[in-house]
């Protein structure tokens, strides 16, 4: 069982102390302050308010908490969570408002805001800040660079190919082994999936179905590792190859074969397009070779050239050259957002239409990234003493980029752009900011297919 009174930091512990005698409300805001990529996509609190906040504190929480401070060597606001469980039946006495999740938000905006609705309890709203911080920049980031990769393969597609019709499937999760723990597969994937429909990251699905009304969030294909190539030996290559055809081939069926295990040329060449040939070109489905080593500029070019040299091409009518429809590349090592660009350039500057090749992208999507990726912080912004309001802020004169924002605050839209501007200055019903949370209800319940349609409505670009 989670105790959400220790998801946070130590010194939070003490804060409570530290107010101005009669603080009775804190407002804070959290934003993306620059980085990477100009634009964010929102994505992931509700499946952190459903997981942590829709649960309440119970006595035997507090308990823990206060002992296991008092051995830590910090106070422990006993007092306060206590009112909280016996005034609020220990649900949070905190209104959380947020952009609509799959909006494409430009950095240095606000993004979600956080107050305490109890005057008693003016210190949970910056107590909340080590979860609810971490439950918003993780999962937008990863979207962020999912939604800039869609954005990139878009380009190139439209670029040199016929259709957009492939886009959904052309970045393929394949992060979960390499991240820290099956919580950030489940929340980083699931970010992934907003962009793109193919994962092979389970814990996503289920977070999906959980948190977001998808019965199934995304989808995948038998394919092969080096273990069930290798097994055959070296000289059961082609029978292993075969092996696949024969288990997963059929019409309208795709199947993924890794085909580096020894020489991928002579796979290509020998293998597929020499032994093999007549069975991939009638297996009445789409074989998808992997390369899985290399320099992927240069092996996937060559792969597409090579299989082109045995089974043909066409050339479409963007005047890019097109393999057959039943053998396609996807490439899963060394692939970024950059990586990506690099293969998709060079593919462009030898007439390869990107319909060619699809993408699988682990460690750079859900690992390789941090709080500063995106420059994401939670500040406090307003504070209510003995009923009247003022603003707060940070201003270092040695990071002029940590300035913080004041006051309360509100999102709106003017002439088509986003604008952070002081609460009270415009009508409510302008501001874009709407309630997801108060006092432990859920006050928005948005579907992933809801958000997924928001967020194909802008793209990004680096």
């Amino acid at each position: 069982m989670h105790n959400l009174i220790l998801n946070s930091d130590s010194y939070k512990t003490s804060h409570f102390l530290q107010y101005p005698q009669g603080t009775e409300y804190i407002s804070s805001y959290i934003e993306s302050r620059g980085g990477v990529y100009p634009k964010t996509l929102f994505f992931g609190l509700q499946m952190f308010i459903k997981q942590y906040l829709m649960t309440p504190i119970t006595l035997t929480d507090i308990n823990e908490a206060e002992e296991m401070m008092a051995l830590h060597g910090l106070p422990f606001n006993y007092d306060g969570w206590m009112h909280i469980l016996q005034a609020h039946s220990g649900y949070l006495p905190l209104e959380i408002e947020a952009v609509p999740e799959g909006t494409l938000v430009p950095t240095g905006n606000v993004l979600v805001q956080v107050i305490n609705t109890d005057p008693k309890c003016a210190w949970l709203t910056s107590y909340i800040e080590t979860a609810l911080l971490r439950a918003v920049w993780y999962p937008t980031t990863v979207a962020t660079i999912s939604k800039a990769c869609h954005s990139l393969i878009a380009r190139y597609l439209q670029d040199t190919a016929d259709s957009l019709d492939g886009l959904p499937f052309k970045l393929h999760d394949f992060g979960a082994r390499g991240a820290s723990s099956e919580e950030s597969v489940s929340i980083g994937s699931l970010a992934h999936l907003v962009n793109f429909m193919g994962t092979d990251s389970l814990a996503a699905l289920v977070s999906a179905k959980r948190f977001y009304h998808s019965p199934m969030a995304g989808f995948s294909i038998p394919a092969a590792e080096h273990s069930t190539i290798t097994s055959w030996g070296r000289e059961g290559e082609t029978d292993a190859y075969a092996n696949m055809l024969r288990r997963f081939g059929g019409k309208g069926r795709t199947v993924a074969v890794v085909s580096d295990s020894y020489d991928l040329w002579n796979a290509i060449d020998n293998i597929w397009g020499g032994s093999l040939k007549s069975q991939v070109e009638s297996n009445g489905g789409t074989l998808v070779i992997r390369p899985d080593s290399g320099d992927p500029v240069a092996i996937v070019n060559e792969a597409i050239e090579r299989l082109m040299a045995k089974f043909g091409f066409r050339v479409n009518n963007k005047g890019y050259k097109v393999l057959p429809d039943f053998i396609r590349i996807i490439q899963g090592d060394g692939i970024s957002a950059s990586s990506i660009a690099d293969i998709l350039r060079e593919m462009k500057n030898r007439r390869l239409s990107a319909e060619n090749v699809a993408f699988g992208m682990g460690g750079e999507l859900l690992q390789k990234v941090n709080r500063d990726t995106q420059k994401f912080a939670m500040k406090a912004s307003a504070i209510c003493i003995n009923g009247q309001w003022k603003d707060i802020y940070k201003d270092p004169i040695t990071d002029s980029v940590k300035r913080s924002k004041k006051g309360r605050l509100a999102l709106i839209k003017d002439n088509g752009e986003f604008k952070t501007v002081a609460r009270d200055s415009i009508a409510p019903e302008k501001n874009l900011l709407v309630p997801v949370y108060r006092d432990g209800q859920l006050v928005v319940d948005d579907t992933l297919d809801a958000i997924r349609q928001k967020a194909v409505q802008d793209c990004i670009t680096a």
